[in-house]
């Protein structure tokens, strides 16, 4: 009897653990045979744990699972869902990045291969560089990181320049609130990680990368070393990828708690073992990156979306999406929702059905008010504009972020100002001080909507200016995108900070 349980870190913290310790008591009750294995989450968080039971029919799934009802899974009591692959939230969607995930043994690298791991890799290496920069460019990947840069034109940028050294660093710093898709990556499918950054090292001429992720995730960071020995072991990394007379050999670092490391020159500040701060830019990390060396820096995601792209092709990937936005995005689906999770698909959906109909509306059964996209720095959107296609630009076009697409919903007793001044205050915490729009603006930010709290409506203008100011005027993303959820929170909800200076008034 084989029995898939989650050792994602979701499924651990809602008692995955002590489901399997249960499963080995009663299976040793029975005198029954049972392996257990140790998948990552397929994404479906509300129904974590989720148990698997490998059948002649395919996997029938069991959840929530709590410990004292896993005799109904030998029995096939009614905690079963059916087969898991039938289950609507998971039919519906489109797993490209995350087509493994949940699916197989993290570190059983003959796991991997029997589910198409490797033939990208495969493929890459029998291609020149510029082709595989080729491909990935004609795929239309875009940064899934944040700022949806075109991830062939960094690469290209890499590939042309001169350097005796070139480096890939993969940004696992996954800071931003309501967002665990990289998580769950590392945690559930290292090996696709592994093959995308490989990949990107023989297109510029790189045969080192690191993976920087943050201390917060003891869990990817215990699967993603065993990964890596794995790999090596196998001939994935090292001297001689998959046999060849190309070398690449990855290094996992782990980060200090800092969220302005999430921003790659923060980040490679700290990988060099220096405080991280901002770096001026230029120079350009494609250019003097890492030790001063060309560097691609990659989110987890976009690194993760190169073997697919490869193996199947660049037109292959382009067939998914709409207008500049192609390919897949997986949307992390957070706060006050029915069903959170993960949901990969491609782009073009509208928040509507997002929230409503895969997420099933607020846990609270009260009207969705407002939900942000893109993070703690991204914009608030108003159900008025439930209806936009999730894509890069038309989100821009409502000044609003796709950002690594975490998707936090709140319904209407939320407070606007107090969530606007949030912001402010997360900016004001987290800032590396390097310059002065983010580090005084952000505490004059607080200062101001505290003034607007108090029932001074004449510091609105002021708060806006500041806004304008922080957005042009700092040198990252933490200080120039803190004004998206500020403002949006002030234009989309002006009876949240009008009520609050009547109520202070009066």
């Amino acid at each position: 009897m084989k029995i898939y349980v989650p050792r994602d870190a979701a499924a651990r913290a809602l008692g995955a653990d002590a489901v399997v310790a249960a499963l080995r008591a009663e299976a040793g009750r029975r005198g029954v045979d049972v392996t257990i294995i140790r998948n990552g989450s397929r994404g479906m968080v509300w129904l974590e744990p989720l148990v698997e039971v490998e059948t002649a029919q395919g996997r029938v799934a069991f959840g929530p699972m709590v410990p004292e009802a896993v005799a109904q899974i030998f029995d096939g009591g009614a905690l079963s869902l059916g087969l898991t692959d039938e289950l609507p939230w998971l039919k519906g969607q489109t797993r490209l990045t995350f087509a493994r995930c949940g699916l197989i043994d993290p570190l059983s690298l003959a796991d991997y291969r029997a589910h198409g791991g490797l033939e990208g890799l495969s493929r890459a290496l029998t291609l020149p560089g510029a082709e595989i920069v080729r491909e990935v460019t004609e795929s239309g990947l875009r940064g899934r990181g944040g700022a949806g840069f075109p991830t062939g034109i960094k690469w290209k940028t890499v590939h042309d320049a001169a350097g005796p050294q070139k480096y890939i660093v993969c940004n696992a710093d996954e800071g931003d609130s309501g967002t665990f898709a990289d998580r769950m990556i590392m945690e559930g499918d290292p090996f696709v990680l592994i093959e995308g950054m490989a990949i990107a090292g023989l297109a510029v001429g790189a045969t080192k990368g690191f993976v920087y992720i943050r201390s917060e995730y003891p869990d990817a960071i215990e699967v993603m070393t065993a990964a890596v020995e794995v790999a090596r072991a196998e001939g994935v990394l090292g001297a001689s990828v998959l046999g060849s007379d190309r070398g690449f050999d990855i290094e996992i670092r782990v980060g200090a708690g800092a969220y302005v490391c999430g921003e790659e020159t923060s980040l490679l500040n700290s990988l060099e073992g220096k405080r991280g701060v901002v770096r001026a830019k230029p120079p350009l990390p494609a250019l003097q990156g890492f030790m001063g060396r060309p560097t691609v820096v990659n989110n987890v995601i976009s690194l993760a979306s190169v073997p697919v792209i490869l193996a199947r092709g660049a037109a292959y990937y382009a067939g998914f999406g709409l207008g500049r936005s192609r390919g897949t995005i997986p949307l992390q689906i957070a706060g006050n929702v029915k069903q959170g999770g993960l949901y990969e698909v491609a782009f073009g959906l509208t928040l509507r059905q997002i929230v409503e109909e895969i997420g099933g509306g607020t846990a609270s059964g009260r009207p969705v008010k407002a939900v942000q996209v893109g993070g703690p720095l991204g914009a608030y959107l108003a159900p008025h504009q439930f209806d936009i296609p999730f894509g890069y630009e038309e989100y821009s076009g409502q000044s609003a972020l796709i950002g690594h697409a975490g998707l936090t919903v709140f319904d209407d007793s939320a407070d606007m100002l107090k969530l606007a001044r949030f912001a402010m205050e997360f900016c004001a915490i987290e800032s590396c001080g390097k310059c002065t729009p983010c580090r005084i603006g952000a505490v004059r930010g607080v200062e101001t909507l505290d003034r607007i709290g108090r029932g001074d409506s004449a510091a609105i203008p002021l708060l806006t200016d500041l806004c304008e100011t922080m957005k042009s005027g700092s040198l990252c993303a933490l200080g120039g995108f803190t004004p998206y959820p500020v403002m949006s929170a002030l234009t989309h909800f002006p009876d949240d900070f009008a009520a609050q200076a009547k109520e202070a008034a009066e």
